[in-house]
């Protein structure tokens, strides 16, 4: 009789692969990653991969949403924060991820969202969707509790302005891994996008 795996392990161990499975679709792309790579790259046999996902498809979905517990951390939020700083910085900690982006999972991203078995197929994939929602939700109730707390005068609906910065960040960072950080001069186009927040929410100065 084989021992008993505690959940704690097998937690430990997902994220191992997930980990390695990120690795594996960053310097692959979605099409060309296969399970096998990520048995190589995990060290691990067929079988304890398939033990936990199914297929490729199934692996990058539970990537991207280990990918992005991070992304949604940024949004968390202590109570006496004031909300246009937080913002802020947070738009400007973009830079450094944007520049980099081929160290991100932005092709194996747009190989997917083209790829057939997610365009005849999105109802298998869930995710994509409340991933969106999610993130702009997130960023959304940041919006929302300047406002109640007086220190956003919003010109724009709080949902709209938060569709509009995700919908240009991920834009940017398409653009970005496309042509060149230099081409894209990230910098000034994240600065573009403060100017255009700021007029959009009007943020009260502290006192």
């Amino acid at each position: 009789m084989s021992p008993k795996v505690s959940e704690s392990y097998k937690w430990e161990k997902r994220k191992e692969i997930l980990q390695a499975a990120r690795q594996v679709f960053i310097k692959e792309g979605f099409t060309d990653a296969t399970m096998q790579d990520i048995i190589d790259k995990a060290r691990i046999s067929r079988g304890a991969l398939y033990a936990y996902f199914d297929n490729i498809e199934h692996v990058f979905i539970e990537v991207l949403q280990f990918d992005d517990q991070e992304e949604l951390l940024l949004f968390e939020q202590n109570g006496d924060t004031f909300s246009w700083p937080h913002i802020k910085k947070w738009v400007l900690d973009q830079q450094i991820k944007i520049e980099a982006t081929h160290q991100t999972l932005v092709l194996a991203k747009a190989e997917f969202f083209l790829s057939s078995k997610y365009v005849k197929n999105k109802d298998r994939f869930p995710y994509i969707t409340e991933r969106y929602e999610r993130i702009v939700e997130a960023t959304k109730v940041v919006i929302e509790k300047g406002v109640e707390r007086g220190e956003f005068k919003s010109r724009q609906s709080p949902e709209s302005i938060a569709g509009f910065l995700i919908s240009f960040l991920d834009g940017l960072m398409l653009n970005t891994f496309q042509l060149g950080p230099d081409r894209t001069n990230v910098s000034d186009q994240l600065s573009a996008i403060l100017f255009s927040l700021e007029a959009m929410l009007c943020p009260v100065e502290e006192k």
